[in-house]
């Protein structure tokens, strides 16, 4: 088939939402169908070669940027992407605005809309009238949570014939062959020694503190924080430095292609959330998350501890990941103390969370997606 991916996010960015959506792409190209995405014209065009390092791709589709006025609150996009969408001849639209399935329902296209969060004023009257119209249609959540907050946001309760709880998923062969972290911390000229783990943003609510003072209440295991934007990577490394701080190595930005190394560089990682999760709009999604390194983490092969949240337990279970109280300082320390002194059970639980991800790449939840819209 022909797909229009259609979606808000700037491309290339460092935001989830801008990741998903190539990730989305490519495993749509790998069912063998031709994607085309249209994203708005809000940085300047990349290369295929750009693309393909910064996603840690080996696929690129064709990406079309258009215009938008912020004065038009995206609609102009839509319709000017809508339009775009017609020429290239899709035969469905692919998308994560509900303004867009919406128009491809009014034009009678087979759409798929992807949800990854709650919605509210103009965002609720979008998805109820998504839901109102007729025609070949099938709305995606990340998260059972999700679904129920929306329906509650629009008073609503939506069919299940065209509704599809589908998670994040993964590229395992990314995460084939690792190397024991021993070996990983060589090859990336890390110190060696027992190493605790986190990869991803340091929005509020994902944990930084914690991870600040569980650090510097462990002064002899060595702390690996991968990620983060420059300004919020100065602000951490500042902090250690007042606090002489000597266990944490900070690296900033990585390609995507290396993070799977380093996550092997760790004996434990964290999933170190609270109750309250801001994304990079704003919205607190602390209620409906799925974030995509759970299952990187879990691919990894390493233990995992997490933020004990309802809906990351829609993944991970008392077999595959160790949950602890949000900001429980003193739990998470004991629990990861345990982990660290624990070699097998550490093993044990890397072992079958790698064996639970295998259900959960990129490429199987998009054959469940066409399954579901094509039938």
């Amino acid at each position: 088939m022909k797909i229009a991916l259609i979606t808000n996010s700037r491309i290339p960015s460092l935001t989830a939402n801008s990741i998903q959506a190539m990730k989305v792409a490519q495993a749509l190209m790998q069912l063998g169908h031709e994607i085309c995405i249209f994203a708005p014209a809000e940085v300047e065009p990349a290369t295929r070669e750009v693309l393909l390092a910064h996603y840690g791709l080996h696929l690129v589709p064709d990406l079309k940027l258009i215009p938008s006025i912020k004065l038009f609150k995206r609609l102009d996009f839509v319709v000017l992407a809508q339009t775009a969408a017609k020429k290239f001849g899709a035969d469905l639209i692919y998308t994560w605005l509900p303004q867009s399935a919406v128009f491809a329902l009014m034009r009678a296209d087979p759409v798929v809309l992807e949800m990854h969060a709650d919605v509210a004023g103009n965002g609720a009257w979008w998805l109820r009238e998504f839901w109102r119209r007729p025609g070949r249609k099938l709305m995606t959540v990340t998260v059972a949570a999700l679904k129920t907050a929306l329906e509650r946001s629009t008073n609503l309760q939506f069919e299940n014939e065209s509704l599809l709880v589908a998670p994040n998923g993964v590229e395992l062969e990314k995460y084939s062959a690792l190397p024991a972290p021993a070996r990983a911390r060589e090859q990336l000229n890390l110190n060696e020694g027992l190493t605790v783990g986190f990869t991803g943003h340091i929005y509020p609510g994902r944990g930084a503190d914690l991870l600040f003072e569980l650090a510097k209440q462990m002064p002899m295991v060595n702390f690996l924080w991968v990620g983060g934007t420059p300004d919020l990577v100065d602000f951490w490394r500042v902090r250690l430095i007042e606090a002489n701080m000597t266990n944490v190595n900070m690296t900033g930005f990585v390609k995507h292609e290396v993070i799977a190394l380093y996550q092997a560089a760790s004996d434990v990682l964290l999933m170190p959330y609270s109750r309250s999760i801001s994304a990079s709009s704003g919205q607190d999604i602390a209620e409906v998350i799925n974030p995509m390194k759970m299952f990187e983490y879990m691919a990894a092969g390493r233990a995992i501890v997490s933020a004990d949240l309802p809906s990351i337990r829609e993944v991970l279970n008392e077999g595959n990941a160790v949950f602890c109280e949000p900001a429980d300082l003193s739990s998470w320390r004991s629990t990861i103390e345990s982990l660290l002194a624990d070699e097998p059970r550490r093993l044990a639980l890397g072992t079958q969370a790698r064996k639970d991800v295998e259900q959960l790449t990129w490429v199987k939840r998009e054959e469940r997606v066409m399954e579901k819209i094509i039938g």
